[in-house]
This record gives C-alpha cells, structure tokens and sequence, in this order.
C-alpha cells in the first residue's frame, strides 16, 4: 500500500498511463517478435540441411513469456519514478529472469544439436558416436544449469566460495546416499569412454542377449530376439561377462556326429575326406580340420571344424544346412547308417554238463 502510495504521490496519472503504455507495447513488440522469427525461421530451415538453423530456431522458440514480461515491466518503470527500496528491484528481478533465460537457451541448443546429431549417426549405422553423444549431451546441459545455479546465487548476493566450502560434508553424505545411481552414472561414462559395446552391437551377458538400443545413465537398454526390450543397470553390466559379436571377423564352427560300429575302417577314412571336399565347396568358409574323433559307447564319433568367413547368423545357418544335407546324401549312398543310442546284450551259452544239472522248468522239484 505504501509503495502504490508513493507511485501516485509522486508520479502524475500521465507517467503511470504512459509506464503502462510503454510496457504493454514492449511485451507485444518482443511477442510478436518472437513469433515471427520463429516462424520464417523455420521455412528457411526446411530449405537447408545444415543444423545451425534448426537450433537457431529451437532457441529463439524457448524465450519464455515471464521474461518477456520481466522486460517490458524494466522499461516500463523508466518512465516513472520508485521509492528508493524497491528502485533496482524490476532489474535485479530481470537479471535473474535473465540468467534463467540464458539456461534455457543454452540447454535447447544443447538438446536441439545433439539430437539432430544423434538422428543423422543412427542413420548413418555410428552407434559409437550414437553413445557418446547422449553422454556427451546430458554432461554438457548438466555443466549449463550448475553454471545458472552459481550465476544466480551470486546475483542474489550470496558467497559462492563460502557455500561451495560449507556444502563438502554435506555432499560427501549425498554421495554416500546415492553411491549406487553415481555407481550406474561413472559406469555409463566408462562405457561412453572404452566402448566395450556401442548402440547397433549384438551382445550376451550371461544369458540373455540383444542388440544394443540405448545406453542412458543408469541403465543400458537391449532389444531381445525374442521381441521383449532387455535393461540393464550400467553398474551391473561392466561387473558381467559380455559377449560382443557385432565386431566379430569370421564364426569357428564347431560340429560332429557318430556312425555305427560296423562301419569300415576304409569307409571312414572316404568320409573325412568327403566332409572336407563338401565345406571347401561351400563358399564364404575354410575348412579347418576333420577327424575321427573316438569310440562312445554305440558310435564311431567324427568331429567337423571349419571357419565361416562371415559373422551373420544366417549365412552360417544356411551354409550348414547345405553342408548336413549334401552328408545325409553320402551317407545313403556309401550306406552308412548314423548311430543312435542302443544296447546290444551277449547271452553266454552254458557246457553240457551244467546244462543238464540245472532243472527243467517243468520238472517237479523233490
């Protein structure tokens, strides 16, 4: 009541009108402004390719209202005059408004580029730059907002060194209370830093496996073969045993089967030698060896081992199947009969003279 007191005492009724006039005009100038950068700055970015524009117009898109208000209410009191108190308040008000303004701009254009960056590296197939640039961009906006904090709490006339001294116990306890969300934080990093997988990678931990679709702060996502979304915690992660097959050069193919005891000695050798003219017919592979492995207990074993010179799943699995059929056709041909588990149980005859000591069945006993 005071101050609107002094405002009428001191001012006539045409400053006040004109201090409204002024600060009205200014707000719907710098709206209208506003606006219309916006939108013929977005006609010109669909024009363009570069990405300057479109984070230019994300920020002029972000001005608040409230700080234009702040600014039209600053040039509105020039024109009247306030009691000495409250005289440097519209500015100091401003000036804070402002510094948030700054924030927001700052952490728009931070969102808006790494965004657009991150879109251009998914198409490109870069999950590495994919990984480093949303670590990259939440440290950035995260540096932005403690640089507003600081600026502002020394706008309002606080001691930034003082605080900063008076806050290490309390954030050696903070710490302590959030060690596991900052465990899950540094380990992204790590992650963002060695690349021991990036986004687009296949992976196994332990189990489970899944191609690699985001890797956030706390928690690495993955896309499973079976459709369902796979998280991690990135703490937990580093600690497992992953297996990256996206970088992997050529797949060693490991496989075997039995036939019957009563196949030939000559008939096995023909068969080894078969299989190695069958896997080097094959493109994409090198026949590494093949072998008669041993004796189990109703098969002569025979162990294959040859190299694919892809890492794709499928080439592999078709290539196989070429390799298993054209050996179900050998075998039939050189008939030779694949084991199965079986038992064969040798019944020892008795002498004659044991025979005829043992009773008859039907020969009553005395």
């Amino acid at each position: 009541m005071k101050t609107i007191h002094y405002l009428l005492n001191h001012n006539s009724l045409e400053q006040v009108a004109l201090s409204l006039c002024v600060a009205a005009a200014v707000f719907f100038a710098l709206l209208f402004a506003r606006n219309f950068l916006v939108r013929r700055l977005r006609l010109l970015a669909q024009r363009t390719v570069s990405i300057w524009d479109d984070v230019l117009v994300e920020v002029i898109a972000a001005t608040k209202v409230l700080f234009l208000f702040a600014l039209s209410v600053a040039a509105g009191t020039t024109q009247i005059e306030l009691p000495d108190k409250i005289e440097h308040l519209p500015y100091k008000v401003m000036m804070v408004l402002l510094i948030l303004q700054v924030g927001v701009w700052a952490a728009n254009a931070i969102a808006t580029a790494m965004d657009m960056r991150l879109a251009n590296r998914r198409e490109a197939g870069d999950g590495a730059a994919v990984t480093n640039l949303g670590v990259v961009g939440f440290v950035a906006r995260m540096l932005v907002w403690v640089v507003v904090l600081l600026l502002l709490l020394d706008n309002l006339g606080i001691n930034i060194t003082t605080l900063v001294a008076s806050l290490g116990i309390g954030g050696i306890a903070v710490a302590l209370a959030l060690q596991n969300i900052l465990g899950d934080l540094f380990a992204s990093l790590s992650i963002a830093i060695d690349k021991p997988f990036v986004v687009g990678d296949f992976i196994i931990v332990d189990e489970l496996m899944g191609t690699v679709n985001n890797v956030g702060l706390k928690t690495t996502r993955l896309q499973s073969l079976s459709g369902e979304e796979l998280i991690f915690s990135n703490n937990d992660l580093l600690k497992s045993r992953i297996r990256n097959y996206k970088h992997m050069a050529e797949r060693r193919v490991l496989f075997g089967f039995g036939v019957t005891y009563d196949t030939p000695p000559a008939t096995l050798q023909a068969l080894v030698s078969k299989i190695q003219q069958i896997i080097e017919a094959e493109e994409g592979t090198r026949f590494d060896r093949a072998h008669f492995k041993g004796f189990s207990a109703s098969s002569l074993d025979i162990e294959v081992v040859y190299y694919m010179l892809s890492a794709d799943f499928n080439p592999y699995m078709d290539t196989q199947q070429r390799i298993n059929l054209a050996l179900l056709d050998y075998c039939k041909e050189q008939d030779i009969s694949f084991a199965f588990p079986t038992q064969i149980l040798h019944v020892a005859s008795l002498p004659a003279a044991t025979q005829s000591a043992v009773p008859r069945p039907d020969t009553p006993v005395p």
